[in-house]
């Protein structure tokens, strides 16, 4: 059977169509059946997925094709959860390479491919969305090419097939202008070009877990391929770490292959599967899963380093308790821990009193979709603001992220976006044409600069512009930069606003309260237009007098609030600021609520 499988893996830049290509697939080499009801972007199969049309967790499939079968494991495209695709690019023997025909190379093709190409994988370059009208084929393919060559890809994978593709319309082709039948041409490919890798089934089982999964039946569930030997229902296996140490021990309970979505029991699982097994409590990712006899670990490659980190408390607000039902620092704990076991992309850590948590993640997005799915489940919680993890080099100096940040815009914004990334320190690498009064313009800029940019960006090319970043490397500290320039407008009483109050204060700057929004004091009701933090009442009603003519009243009409997203909230925090986050609502406020001592604390620190 080994010689017949074909683990591959597509990686591409996020929305490049990555998800519906697969669903295409699957349907054209007969894995549902004629009268099932198929969703579209099955494989995205998370709430928060679904909703934001990412992928965010790597996950296998399988199709079977001519006597062969095709495990294909569908990756995020998105930089912050890079961790995922390095794990899973161990468990391939080829990669489809997937790049949109517009838009063109970006930057997370690049940091995928660069991975892909050190694990010695030869990648098909699939062009997708060729019925785009804006598509430039041939010039993507150049790009590509150049990419290639950039990233010091050797004789034999810079002879890359190529094909045209559109994932949506389910069609794939050998050139341009070729017949637009069906995904064959695709499919025959993937057996042709995509060697399997040979395994020795006499050896002692063993194989390295690459992804994790909890379930509410089995418990544990450990994903990857055997890297030899068979895998047998309740044989004795135990669980090493990449040090040799024994992590766990226990027996093999279920074996599971992946049959298109669905998972099927089988009773051995051979060298070259990718299987899912389940029996080990303890076992993680990168641990090798194996025979009791062997001692040596199977190589894994390290998981890039965090870059940013927030820190997670109990919500201590007066209005504590009021929407969530998860809220003390226990529950709260358990699953920050459940959750840095399950994504290698997070780190853990706690302070002695285990009352506060620091989450490390790689960017701002991951941070944000762990703290979704927390409020989601009924968690409440105060977060701190996000900070960015500085290093010291071999020398001492203070070393910070730097991220590359590609922009794609009408030309008329160019100079606005030069702008606002010269006050966040960033430095203009590239500026190309890229036609029809377009630019794309690539910069090199620290992480810190770039928090909650992304809504910045978009009021400045009036959601026109496309911004994409990518962690580049750790470079020289930029020195102080400017936080945010407006004050806050701070409550000064608790009660639920009134609209006749905040009316009134509409001329101070933007407020996020309406009316018979519950309010109390410390809580960040607005952002004042002008510097320095002001108390203001939004509880203060208007006066009744027995002097009332018609017409006399002015009509009461509010600015509608701005919904804003978690991430954009996070970098709108001063250091001495807070955002409370339950199911219902995300609040604003001031660590300290009592404004006398936040001014006697302010007075000790000038001093």
């Amino acid at each position: 059977m080994t010689d017949t499988i074909r683990n591959i893996t597509i990686i591409a830049h996020v929305d490049h169509g990555k998800t519906t290509l697969i669903d295409n697939l699957m349907k054209q080499s007969g894995t549902f059946r004629q009268n099932e009801n198929v969703e579209e972007r099955v494989m995205d199969s998370g709430e928060l997925e679904k909703e934001r049309g990412i992928t965010i967790l790597a996950k296998p499939t399988s199709i079977n094709w001519k006597n062969s079968r095709i495990n294909i494991i569908d990756t995020p495209g998105h930089r912050d959860f890079a961790a995922e695709v390095e794990r899973v690019l161990h468990m391939a023997d080829g990669a489809l390479l997937l790049i949109d025909s517009a838009e063109g190379v970006m930057p997370q093709t690049k940091f995928v491919l660069s991975k892909a190409l050190k694990q010695g994988l030869k990648p098909i370059v699939v062009i997708n969305k060729l019925d785009k009208q804006d598509q430039r084929a041939n010039e993507v393919l150049n790009e590509t090419f150049d990419l290639f060559v950039s990233l010091d890809a050797n004789e034999e994978q810079l002879d890359f097939p190529v094909l045209y593709a559109s994932g949506r319309s389910g069609w794939a082709s050998k050139e341009i202008d070729g017949p637009r039948e069906n995904l064959q041409p695709l499919l025959n490919l993937i057996i042709d070009h995509v060697k399997p890798s040979t395994f020795d089934k006499t050896k002692p089982f063993a194989m390295l877990s690459t992804l994790l999964y909890a379930d509410s039946f089995l418990g544990r569930s450990l994903v990857g391929r055997i890297a030899q030997g068979t895998a047998k229902a309740n044989q004795q296996i135990k669980a090493i770490d990449l040090s040799g140490k024994k992590v766990d021990e226990g027996r093999l309970t279920k074996i599971f292959r992946y049959e298109g979505t669905k998972k099927v029991p089988i009773e051995q699982g051979e060298a070259g599967d990718i299987v899912i097994i389940a029996g080990l409590e303890k076992a993680n990712v990168a641990d090798t899963i194996c025979d009791l006899e062997i001692n040596d670990p199977i190589n894994a490659t390290p998981i890039d380093p965090p870059t940013m980190s927030i820190t997670i408390t109990v919500n201590n607000s007066p209005l504590a308790g009021t929407e969530g039902k998860k809220l003390t620092s226990t529950q709260i704990r358990d699953r920050l821990i459940l959750e840095a076991e399950n994504n290698v992309g997070i780190n853990f850590e706690e302070n002695e009193n285990k009352d506060a948590f620091v989450i490390s993640g790689r960017g701002e997005l991951m941070l944000e979709i762990l703290l979704t799915q927390m409020r989601r489940e009924g968690f409440e919680m105060t977060v701190s603001p996000p900070k960015v993890l500085i290093r010291n080099d071999d020398q001492g100096n203070k070393m910070e992220p730097i991220e590359e940040i590609t922009m794609d815009l009408d030309e008329e914004f160019s100079s606005k976006i030069i702008d606002s990334m010269n006050r966040r320190k960033g430095k203009l690498i590239d500026l190309k044409d890229t036609g029809k009064n377009k630019k794309r313009l690539i910069f090199h800029a620290p992480t810190r600069g770039l928090m909650g940019y992304t809504s910045r960006f978009l009021t400045l090319t009036k959601g026109t512009g496309v911004i994409n970043r990518i962690f580049h490397s750790y470079g020289e500290y930029t020195g102080e930069m400017e936080g945010r320039r407006n004050g806050a407008l701070i409550s000064m009483e608790n009660g639920k606003a009134v609209a006749f109050a905040i009316f009134n204060l509409q001329a101070r700057g933007e407020m996020f309260v309406k009316h018979n929004d519950p309010v109390y004091e410390g809580m960040i009701v607005g952002l004042s237009s002008k510097s320095g933090d002001l108390e203001i009442n939004v509880l203060k009603g208007k006066k009744l007098t027995n002097m009332r003519t018609q017409g006399t009243d002015e009509n009461v009409v509010l600015t509608p609030v701005r919904k804003i997203a978690i991430a954009e909230q996070l970098s709108m925090l001063n250091t001495d600021e807070a955002l409370e986050i339950t199911p219902k609502s995300c609040r604003l406020r001031k660590l300290i609520l009592d404004p006398h001592e936040r001014k006697r604390r302010s007075r000790a620190k000038a001093s």
